[in-house]
C-alpha cells in the first residue's frame, strides 16, 4: 500500500503540487510554515475521517484562490483516488474512486492511513474523545466498516439528542416510536463499534506485551468507561435513560463514553503519569506495532505519516526509529526542519525540500 503520485490544487498553501513518489520512507523538511504538515494532511484526507487536524474542509481551500479543493493520488496497482471541495459547497466533500463518485468511508477499502503529529503528544493527558479517535483510526485499519458503523452510531445518536431536546423545550413527550427506531440502530451500531475498539485493542495488546524491551516503551492497552454488555441490556439502559440524558442534553450511555486506557508497562504506571519523552516513546510503540499487525492481518501495510517525529529523540532513539521504519516496509512520510535529523536513514530514502509552496526534488 503506498501512493506513487501526490496532486494537489489550491490545498492550503500550494495552488499546484505534483509529487511522484514510492515505496519506503519519504522525507520532507524545511523551515517552520513551509507547507510540510500540508502535504501529510493531503495524503490523510485520503481516508475517511476530517484528517490528522480535524480541521473544517473550508479552511483547506488556499487563502488566495478560487475556493475549493483538490488531492488526488495514484495507489500502487494503478488505482486513482481523489478528493476534495467545489467553490460552490466548501463543507461538502467530494470523493473519486478510480473515476467514479464514492463515498468517503469507501475510501478504506483502498488505502489506511496512520499518523502521529506533535498535536498527539497530550493524547494521554487530554479528555478521552481524543484517545478515541485515535482507537478508531487503529480499528479502521484494521476493519474498513468500522467508519460506516461509526457514522451511523453519531447519526442516529444526534438524531435522538434532537428528538429528546425538542421535546424538553415544547413540553411534550417525543415520539416514543421513533425514539425506539433511533435507539435500535444506537445499539447496532453500537454493538459492531464496541466490538471492534475491543477486538483491536485485543490483538494490538498481545502483540505489545509479547515484545522485547527497547528503545521504545511497550504500552499495556484496555478500555476503560463504558462497556457493552449485550443488545437489549444497552437498548434497556437507552430507554430508561430517556429523561437524563434529555435534561442532560446528550447520551450519557453508548461507546462515545468508553475510554482508551494505556500503561508504561516497563514502568508499570498509566501513561499519563510518564514523562513527555516517555508518552512520545509509547505512541511511537503503538503506531509500529500497529503497522506490523494490519500488515499481517490485512496483507497491506498502511501509510505512516509522521509529522516532526525526529525532533524530540535523541540520536540513538532516531536510529532505532529509521532502523525499525525501513525493516518494516511500506510507505512512511516524515518531516523535519532540519535534514541533518534525518542523516541515518537509508541512502535511497526520498528527500524532498519544501519551500515557499513549492516542493523540490519531487
Amino acid at each position: 500500500m503506498a501512493v506513487v503520485r501526490l496532486a494537489l490544487t489550491d490545498f492550503r498553501s500550494y495552488a499546484q503540487a505534483d509529487i511522484a513518489c514510492g515505496q519506503g520512507l519519504v522525507v520532507l523538511t524545511g523551515e517552520n510554515g513551509a507547507g510540510k504538515t500540508n502535504i501529510l494532511e493531503a495524503i490523510s484526507l485520503l481516508a475517511p475521517g476530517r484528517g490528522l487536524r480535524g480541521a473544517a474542509l473550508s479552511t483547506m481551500a488556499r487563502g488566495d484562490g478560487p475556493g475549493g479543493f483538490a488531492v488526488a493520488a495514484r495507489l500502487m496497482g494503478d488505482v486513482d483516488i481523489g478528493t476534495g471541495t467545489l467553490a460552490t459547497a466548501p463543507e461538502r466533500r467530494q470523493v473519486r474512486i478510480n473515476g467514479a463518485t464514492g463515498s468517503a468511508n469507501a475510501l478504506s477499502e483502498w488505502l489506511s492511513v496512520l499518523w502521529l503529529t506533535p498535536a498527539m503528544d497530550r493524547l494521554f493527558v487530554d479528555p478521552p474523545s481524543g484517545r478515541r479517535r485515535f482507537l478508531d483510526r487503529l480499528a479502521l485499519a484494521l476493519e474498513p466498516g468500522h467508519a460506516t458503523h461509526a457514522a451511523r452510531y453519531d447519526a442516529a445518536m444526534r438524531a435522538r439528542n434532537r428528538l429528546l431536546g425538542d421535546a424538553r423545550e415544547s413540553g411534550r413527550s417525543a415520539d416514543p416510536a421513533w425514539l425506539a427506531s433511533l435507539e435500535v440502530a444506537m445499539v447496532e451500531h453500537g454493538a459492531a463499534l464496541a466490538a471492534a475498539r475491543a477486538r483491536t485493542v485485543a490483538a494490538l495488546g498481545d502483540r505489545l506485551a509479547a515484545q522485547v524491551e527497547g528503545p521504545f516503551a511497550r504500552a499495556g492497552l484496555a478500555l476503560d468507561g463504558w462497556a457493552f454488555a449485550d443488545a437489549d441490556g444497552y437498548r434497556a439502559e437507552l430507554a430508561a435513560g430517556r429523561a437524563r440524558d434529555a435534561a442532560a442534553g446528550r447520551t450519557l450511555a453508548g461507546p462515545h463514553r468508553s475510554d482508551l486506557a494505556v500503561r508504561h508497562l516497563g514502568k508499570g504506571q498509566p501513561a499519563e503519569r510518564a514523562s513527555t519523552g516517555e508518552q512520545k516513546a509509547l505512541l511511537l510503540g503503538i503506531i509500529l506495532a500497529h503497522a506490523d499487525l494490519v500488515a499481517e492481518r490485512v496483507g497491506r501495510r498502511p501509510v505512516l505519516l509522521l509529522d516532526e517525529v525526529a525532533a524530540h529523540l535523541d540520536p540513538l532513539r532516531r536510529a532505532a526509529l529509521f532502523a525499525r521504519l525501513e525493516a518494516g516496509g511500506g510507505q512512511v512520510w516524515m518531516t523535519g526542519t532540519e535534514p541533518a535529523l534525518f542523516a541515518e536513514t537509508p541512502a535511497h530514502t526520498q528527500r524532498l525540500t519544501i519551500a515557499a509552496g513549492a516542493v523540490n526534488g519531487a
